[in-house]
């Protein structure tokens, strides 16, 4: 079992609530970005540590480089947020969020579409293979 899966795992429920309240206040229609600065707020809030980009060592074959990484938002290092707001959830949303979960060894992540009427119905949740093992 990864030793942050039991803490991502409690935060993933403070990170739906959060979503679920900008989602009430702002409701559906508005760019990724508004969501995410208020989604950033209510986590302050909540006085929780959040961080959205970062350089992540990357090693292939005996080259190492830094890269700069575009996440959306990832709290307290174990559960990575990818926001979107989109007609539907994709398969190409999901593997750029399990891409993103490997490089920074996230064993959580959550998909939040806030296209969707209702927000639970726009979450998607996915696990680092043998995370929760």
């Amino acid at each position: 079992m990864h030793p942050l899966y039991h803490k991502a795992d409690d935060l993933s429920r403070v990170a739906i609530g959060a979503a679920i309240e900008v989602h009430r206040l702002k409701g559906p229609g508005l760019i990724e970005s508004i969501y995410e600065r208020c989604l950033m707020r209510e986590f302050e809030l909540r006085n929780v540590a959040t961080v959205s980009q970062r350089l992540v060592r990357i090693e292939y074959k005996g080259l190492v480089f830094d890269e700069p990484l575009r996440f959306d938002v990832l709290i307290e290092g174990s559960l990575l947020l990818e926001l979107k707001c989109v007609q539907e959830i994709l398969p190409i949303h999901k593997a750029q969020l399990l891409s993103y979960m490997k490089l920074l060894d996230v064993p959580l992540g959550l998909i939040i579409n806030f296209h969707e009427v209702k927000l639970t119905d726009g979450v998607a949740r996915m696990i680092l293979p043998e995370a929760n093992r």
